[in-house]
């Protein structure tokens, strides 16, 4: 029997960035799989591997009313077409929206839906009235969903405290899994690392420390901006791949710090993996993380992780795989980038053990899980 499947998320650069492995797992057991995002049908790749792919616009603001009244009724049409076994949402507006629709749909057979949340919009550092709203929004969407797989401890803590769901119908997987084998160190040449170090005018004596994540509010690239000239090291450089709404405002800071020729903003890259290689360490300050890839990135590299102490980030760093600083403590960050700098071995070591730990990652392991998932939601 051929089952149908469609994967939902807001924009195609999920699906492209995370999802499209497990799209051609379950094609190559047979499955009929679609997928559905924002501008989904300009991506080649997506559009290669899905068997159809639906455009749906909606905004990332997840309070947009939009989102219901524009996109709701296409997704209603699509999947009263599509006759599908299995819908999975991923992400906080796709899931959402989809969940509605398809409470709302009077077809025959509905299909099972999975939401995979990603790191829930409430979390322990969240501010107690936007808490008190995504909660309250998780609760009600919880009627709509058959079945939730969250990515961190907290997160599976709180869906079933909450009971956003009967506990026998909530599951935890490591993350969306990584491909161990695209974040090998053993890829990268030494040449590679030569340019990268030569495009940034460092010495053989400098330091390298790399933030890789898009420029919103979430992140706190400021923090790191302000504890590296906390830091005041010469020799030291830190080095921001993406971009995003907040970057012009932190090329300012940087400029009225007087960083310019320290701090480099290097835009949307390609060559990530060469740059993780190029660094002593990887930063991740934010404030709400579901589980960060470029975390598991570094950590699969053998690049040692300096992030903060919340959900998803703590997850991945604890044990001696990582540093973790307080939320916002600028003074901690800045202790801890000398500390990668300037005790080499125990970094090492460090770096070592994440090494280890990130094997129970891997996208191999993942996609069994989501199987049996499947599976079960089927049966």
């Amino acid at each position: 029997m051929t089952h149908k499947l469609l994967v939902v998320t807001t924009v195609s650069v999920t699906i492209h960035g995370f999802l499209l492995p497990f799209i051609k797992h379950f094609k190559s057991l047979g499955w009929q799989v679609d997928g559905m995002a924002q501008g989904l049908s300009a991506d080649s790749k997506c559009v290669a591997a899905c068997d159809r792919v639906w455009d749906i616009q909606w905004s990332r603001n997840p309070l947009d009313p939009r989102n219901l009244m524009v996109a709701v009724p296409r997704i209603q049409e699509i999947i009263a077409q599509g006759n599908y076994d299995l819908v999975h949402v991923h992400t906080p507006v796709a899931a959402f929206a989809t969940r509605y629709a398809i409470s709302k749909l009077n077809i025959k057979q509905k299909p099972r839906v999975i939401y995979t949340a990603h790191g829930f919009h409430f979390h322990q550092q969240g501010n107690p009235l936007t808490n008190f709203v995504f909660l309250n929004l998780e609760k009600l969407a919880g009627n709509w969903t058959d079945y939730l797989i969250t990515i961190n401890r907290e997160d599976e803590t709180a869906a079933k405290q909450n009971r956003l769901l009967p506990s026998e119908r909530i599951f935890y997987t490591s993350g969306i899994g990584l491909d161990l084998n695209e974040y090998n160190p053993n890829q990268v040449s030494e040449s590679e690392i030569i340019a990268v170090r030569q495009e940034l005018g460092l010495s053989s004596s400098d330091s390298l420390l790399l933030c890789v994540a898009e420029f919103t509010p979430n992140k706190r690239h400021r923090d790191q901006i302000i504890a590296f000239k906390k830091l005041n090291r010469s020799n030291i450089h830190l080095a921001f791949a993406g971009d995003g709404a907040t970057r012009p405002e932190l090329e300012q800071l940087t400029a009225k710090l007087s960083l310019q020729q320290q701090v480099h903003f290097l835009g949307f890259r390609q060559d990530i993996p060469a740059l993780i290689c190029s660094s002593a360490a990887v930063l991740l300050t934010s404030q709400r993380e579901g589980l960060p890839r470029s975390i598991m990135e570094a950590m699969c590299l053998g690049t040692p992780v300096i992030g903060t102490k919340i959900r998803g980030i703590q997850d991945l760093l604890e044990d001696g795989c990582g540093l973790l600083v307080n939320l916002g403590n600028v003074d901690e960050l800045a202790q801890a980038m000398a500390q990668i700098v300037d005790e080499p071995e125990s970094a090492k070591l460090m770096a070592q053990k994440g090494q280890e730990k990130i094997a129970d990652y891997d996208i191999k392991q993942i996609i069994e899980q989501y199987t049996d998932i499947y599976h079960f939601a089927l049966n």
